[in-house]
This record gives C-alpha cells, structure tokens and sequence, in this order.
C-alpha cells in the first residue's frame, strides 16, 4: 500500500490528525521493506547463498519459450531419487505406472479380438514396454492406466503416475508444468471431415461450422488463437469439446459436429476406423510428441532420454519397426515425414 493510496481511503476523515495518520502508516510500510531488505543480506551488501533461489535448467528455459522441444535435459543411464522410488516399490507393485490411451487407434487402443479385457497394442505401448524394461528389467513391469486428454498433466503433478505416454504435443504452456523428454514423433494439425462434406482443410470452408476438439488439446488452443487472430472463420463454431479425442469422431458421425482437428497421427487413425471420413486438406502446424514426467523428476527424464536414442537406433525392433507395425498402414510406408530431428539438449547443470 502506497502513502497516496493511504491517503485516498482516508478522504473524509478530516483535519491533521487523518494525514498525520497516513504518514505513520507510509513510515511503517518503509521501514518494513528496509527491515526485510536487510534480512536478506550478509556483510557488506552480499547476498546469503540460503535467500536464494536457483532456477532449474528447464524453468529457466520456459520463460522464453521458442522451441519447447529442446527444452530437455541430456541423456543419462544414471539412476537417481525418482528411478529409486519405482524400483524400491514392493511385490506387485513395483512396477513402472504410466498413464496412457485406450481408445487411440495404432497409439494406444485395446484389442477387441485379445480377450475379454483386450490387450493394450500401439505405439506409445511399444515405447512404454521399452522404458520399463530398462529401468525394471521386464518389459512388463508395468500398471497401465487410462488418462482422459483433459487429465494428463494433474495425472503427473498428483503423483498418479510416473509418466505419460499418450500422443502428448510439447509446448510452451505445458513445459511449464510437467518436463518431457525429447521428441520420439512429429506430427501436425489437421482437419477430418466426412468425404461429402464441402470442408476442404483449414481454411475459410470452414466458416459456420461445428469444430470438435478435445478438452485441454493443443488443437482447441490453436482454433481459439486463430480465431481471434483472423486465420480461422469468425463464425466457425468451437464450442464442443470433449474429454477424450475419440469422442469427436462419434460427435462427427452422429451429425453434432461437421468436423474434428486433431494431430493428423490421430486424425489417420480414425479415418481408418471410419471408411466415411478423411484427412481434409495438409497439417496446418509441425508439433511434436513427448513422455511427460514431474518437473523435478531429472534422473527419470535423462534415463527416458537415453531410452530414446537407443529406440531410434535400434533398426531391428525399434522406432522405426513399431512405425512399421502400427502406423504405416495409416500414415504411409515413409516413416522419414514422422520421425523428429536429431534432439537437442538443455545445458548440463
């Protein structure tokens, strides 16, 4: 509170004794602040090592964030605190918990013909599988668990699991709060439609009709941005969203909705699922898929980092043979336009 501010609330009060008043309050609020000032210094003017507080690496990048991708930390096979707890974890269950999707066709998804439960199959299961074998030693050492889109970042900033792994874009907002590995897939935006619709891709035939989104995507974050910025039809309509990205595809056939954005990896997907619809026009952004973990969790994202590299070296049964197994059926046999550049690292600490 400011003396001129003080002053203003005193109006009306009246007379020399209202702003002699006033005055003790500034003269208080003054010396508070020289008081606190002084608290936090040692000798002649140092400042004390305890009143500091050092940014970590990846928080000290988000502030200017222009390439969340590399903001990363380097590869380490090292174990530390966070791979501990996993591995000091009892019985049945130390296992790795990893919060995942079961309704995203050639990512994450069950299959209807594996049993009563069906089997988790995909992608971001093949790589989630490759993590837990190296940190527990069993590739199957692990306690799936299904994470609404919405719910991926409270998942891992409450402590529910260790890690996701569910087709999750790195971005500025989101590097904030949990800290990825480095990319393991590319990918763009892009618009699904049925094939008799007039949509024809992320452009003005867009005008006047129904978008669907899921709830917290990076898709609902660029339609709202566009729109205010004059790239997206003023009258298209982005009201609906929903928990998972799948539902945008039963909104879509139900006729609720005339078309979905989503990454063109997921938009394939249900295209192939749905012989009615298609990929309307090219992907309008380049993003790119992280595992997310705890902002503080370093030895687990180094450890994932390292992960990475061997997966996509591995020629055999690696990166590029799950691509082959999973997506190029959807996406193409090229898995060149899918796979991320060579990483890059935040500085060592």
């Amino acid at each position: 509170m400011t003396a001129r501010r003080v002053r203003a609330g005193l109006r009306g009060w009246g007379g020399v004794g209202a702003m002699a008043t006033a005055c003790a309050l500034a003269l208080t609020f003054a010396l508070l602040l020289t008081c606190t000032a002084a608290t936090s210094r040692t000798g002649a003017g140092a400042t004390s090592p305890a009143a500091q507080t050092l940014p970590h690496p990846a928080e000290e990048a988000a502030e200017e964030c222009a390439e969340p991708e590399k903001q990363t930390l380097p590869p380490s096979s090292a174990d530390g605190p966070t791979i501990d707890a996993i591995k000091n974890r009892r019985g049945e269950k130390r296992k790795l918990i990893v919060g995942i999707d079961q309704n995203s066709y050639g990512w994450g998804y069950r299959d209807p013909n594996s049993g009563e439960s069906g089997t988790l199959e995909g992608f971001d299961i093949d790589l989630v599988h490759r993590i837990a074998e190296d940190i527990l030693g069993d590739a199957d050492a692990v306690q799936f668990k299904a994470i609404p889109t919405d719910q991926r970042i409270p998942a891992i900033q409450d402590g529910r699991v260790d890690m996701v792994v569910r087709t999750m874009t790195i971005n500025c907002a989101r590097v904030r709060d949990v800290a990825f590995s480095a990319p393991y897939f590319r990918t763009g935006q892009q618009v699904l439609a049925p094939k008799s619709s007039p949509v024809e891709g992320y452009d003005e035939t867009l005008a006047e009709r129904r978008i669907c989104t899921a709830t917290g995507s990076t898709a609902y974050a660029q339609l709202e941005a566009d729109r205010k910025a004059g790239r997206l039809p003023a009258t298209a309509d982005i009201r609906t969203t929903v928990p998972n990205q799948l539902d945008c595809l039963v909104r879509l056939q139900l006729g609720e909705v005339d078309a979905v954005v989503t990454d063109g990896a997921l938009a394939a997907g249900q295209a192939a699922q749905d012989p009615t619809v298609q990929l309307k026009g090219e992907a309008f952004t380049t993003e790119y898929y992280g595992v997310a973990m705890k902002k503080d969790a370093d030895d687990l994202v180094r450890r994932v980092n390292r992960i990475l590299v061997d997966f996509r070296a591995d020629t055999g049964d690696g990166w590029q043979a799950s691509y082959r197994k999973w997506l190029s059926a959807t996406m193409g046999q090229d898995p060149a336009r899918s796979e991320p550049p060579a990483p890059e690292y935040l500085r060592r600490n």
